[in-house]
């Protein structure tokens, strides 16, 4: 039975199928640089030898596409060269064109998709927005169409109300001076008070 101690992690190695232990110590500085620059000198012997199997590819290609030129001595000879040329530069640009016609074909679809996912997880980028000013109508003839014409009065819609004046209040109010003239010393209390009761 493999150790439980909360100090060692278990792995499983690829080449034995064996629990591989490793301590939660972390690794030294120097040790981490050394591992560094070993895996980035490895980087770099493979981007080299990428590169110098791109230039033997792309030489082999133009070889096989574009054998040595020989040009002929006669007239003759030299016109059915020019055909031949022609006819390979047709060809050519067919094939190009296919295969632009194939790469915006991906691309097209490659853009379908992605929509697909950002629909599919429900994350979307709002993209900011410009404060419009636009009256009822136009927002209507936008949303609906040139199409349709509709004028939206929403003031047609509501109820009328009319305000009625209470005469009333106008008269109880009267002339403030008045009022505290009746209501003053002990005798304006009193009048007060009577015409309450």
């Amino acid at each position: 039975m493999l150790d439980q101690s909360p100090c060692t992690l278990y792995f499983l190695t690829e080449e034995h199928n064996k629990p591989a232990i490793m301590s939660e110590k972390k690794m030294t500085s120097s040790r981490r640089h050394h591992l560094k620059s070993l895996i980035l000198g490895i980087a770099k012997d493979l981007l080299v030898a990428e590169e110098k199997q791109v230039v033997e590819d792309r030489v082999r290609y133009m070889e096989e596409k574009c054998p040595p030129l020989s040009l002929p001595s006669s007239l003759q000879e030299l016109q059915n060269l020019c055909k031949e040329l022609h006819q390979k530069i047709d060809v050519a640009d067919e094939e190009r064109y296919d295969l632009s016609v194939k790469v915006t074909k991906g691309e097209k679809e490659i853009e379908d998709l992605k929509i697909k996912v950002q629909d599919l997880i429900g994350k979307f980028k709002k993209p900011a927005l410009k404060k419009v000013r636009m009256s009822a109508d136009a927002m209507l003839q936008a949303l609906l169409g040139s199409k349709h014409k509709v004028s939206l009065d929403l003031r047609a819609n509501l109820k009328q109300v009319k305000k009625e004046v209470k005469e009333e209040d106008k008269e109880a109010v009267g002339d403030w001076r008045k009022n505290i003239e009746d209501k003053s010393g002990m005798g304006g209390r009193k009048k007060m008070f009577e015409s309450e009761a």
